[in-house]
C-alpha cells in the first residue's frame, strides 16, 4: 500500500481515515488478470481473505491482513490514525434494511448479528476512547490545540433503512445521524472555540451514491427530502448558531474531488457556503465520477476520477490513488488544502481565510 509511504514522507500530525478501513465483504484471490494484460499476484493471502468475513475471528483477519502491509505500519510509527467507518467494514451499503438472503456467500443471512462482531473487531483493533453509556460510540470530536477541532461522525450506526430517500418529514425512517448524535454534534460545535471546524464524514452530502438509496443525497435535486433533511437542519443550525469555519472531510466514492457548497446555486439555501474535500479510500479500486444533487448547491471546483476510456474499479497500480494534506498557519490560521496523489504530485490546492480569527 504505497500511499501510505507518500503520506508518512509528510509527517503528518494525524492521519484520518474517513472509512472503508478495510473490505470485509470483498474476498481476494491469489492472481488476477488485470485490463492492461498484465497480472497482479497477491503474495500473501490468508484465509480469511479468500471469503467474506462472517465470524469474529474472520473479521479480526481483515485488520490483520492490512497490518502485513509494511507501508501501513511504518506510517503507524509516524502518527496516529483517527478511524471511522463505512459500509465495508461489515457488508457493502449495509444499513438496518439490508438482506444477505439472496447472497450466496454467507451463511449467516443477519445483518444484526454481522454489524456485532464486526463492530467488535473494529473496537478491538483501532482503539477508541470508551464512552460508558455506549462503548461502541464511533462519533467523537478531537482538539488539536486552539486552532482546531475535529469531529467524527458516523453515518453507518443510526440511520434508518435505505430506501428511495424521498421521505418528506424527517423521522426516524429518514435520519442518517440519528437524534442523539445530531443533539451532540450541535451541542459540540456550538461549544468550540477553535478557528476551524472540521467535520469529518464518512460520505459526502451531495454526491449520489447507489442511486440515492445509499448516502445523503437522493438525485431529486430539489427541496431537502429523505436524509437531507436531517442535514438542512445542520446546515441551518450552523448559520443561525453563527459557528464559523466549517471544512468537511469525506471520502467513500474512490475518487478525489473538491465542492464548494453555494446557497445561490441551491434549492435549500439556509446554510453559509462551505468547502466538502473528497479523497479515498485508500488502495481501493478507483470509481467515479459520481453524479451531484444540487439541493445544497455543490460546485466542482475540481475533480480526479476515472475517464470513460478507463474505465471503472482501476487497481492502485494504475496510480489514481488520493488523498488530503491539510496546513493550518500559526501565524495567520489559514487552512491549506491539497489534493495528492499516490506519486506526492499535488493536484489541487485552496487556501482558505479563517472568518472572525484574531490574528
Amino acid at each position: 500500500m504505497k500511499t501510505y509511504a507518500t503520506m508518512a514522507k509528510h509527517t503528518p500530525d494525524f492521519f484520518i481515515h474517513s472509512g472503508d478501513t478495510v473490505y470485509a465483504d470483498g474476498p481476494m484471490k491469489d492472481e488476477v488478470e488485470l485490463k492492461d494484460g498484465t497480472k497482479w499476484i497477491n503474495t500473501v493471502l490468508p484465509d480469511e481473505k479468500r471469503k467474506v468475513a462472517e465470524t469474529l475471528d474472520e473479521f479480526r483477519g481483515q485488520w490483520k491482513y492490512n497490518l502485513l502491509d509494511e507501508h501501513v505500519r511504518a506510517m503507524n510509527a509516524v502518527c496516529p490514525t483517527f478511524m471511522q467507518w463505512d459500509d465495508h467494514e461489515v457488508v457493502n451499503n449495509w444499513s438496518s434494511s439490508r438482506s444477505l438472503m439472496e447472497d450466496d456467500r454467507y451463511s449467516e443471512k443477519s445483518i444484526h448479528v454481522l454489524q456485532a462482531r464486526a463492530t467488535r473487531a473494529f473496537h478491538e483493533m483501532t482503539p477508541l476512547r470508551i464512552t460508558p453509556s455506549e462503548p461502541g460510540r464511533v462519533y467523537r470530536k478531537i482538539s488539536y490545540g486552539p486552532m482546531l477541532d475535529v469531529f467524527f461522525l458516523d453515518l453507518r450506526s443510526y440511520r434508518g433503512p435505505n430506501t428511495e430517500n424521498l421521505q418528506a418529514e424527517l423521522t426516524n425512517e429518514s435520519r442518517i445521524l440519528g437524534a442523539e448524535q445530531m443533539a451532540w454534534l450541535k451541542r459540540e460545535l456550538a461549544n468550540s472555540d477553535a478557528t476551524w471546524k472540521v467535520i469529518a464524514s464518512d460520505m459526502p452530502i451531495g454526491l449520489v451514491v447507489g442511486g440515492g438509496q445509499e448516502a445523503i443525497g437522493n438525485g431529486d435535486n430539489g427541496s431537502a427530502k429523505g436524509r437531507e433533511l436531517e442535514i438542512g437542519e445542520l446546515l441551518r443550525f450552523i448559520k443561525t448558531a453563527k459557528i464559523h469555519n466549517t471544512v468537511w472531510f469525506t471520502a467513500d466514492v474512490h475518487y478525489t474531488a473538491a465542492h464548494y457548497y453555494n446557497p445561490d446555486k441551491a434549492a435549500f439555501q439556509e446554510f453559509e457556503p462551505f468547502w466538502e474535500f473528497v479523497s479515498g479510500p485508500l488502495h481501493a479500486g478507483t470509481f467515479g465520477p459520481n453524479d451531484l444533487d444540487m439541493t445544497f448547491g455543490p460546485e466542482v471546483k475540481y475533480i480526479k476520477a476515472p475517464t470513460e476510456d478507463q474505465g471503472q474499479n482501476l487497481p492502485p497500480s494504475m496510480g489514481l490513488q488520493f488523498f488530503g494534506l491539510v496546513d493550518i498557519d500559526g501565524a495567520t490560521q489559514q487552512m491549506k488544502v491539497r489534493l495528492m496523489d499516490r506519486a506526492d504530485k499535488e493536484l489541487w490546492s485552496v487556501t482558505l481565510d479563517p472568518l472572525g480569527a484574531s490574528i
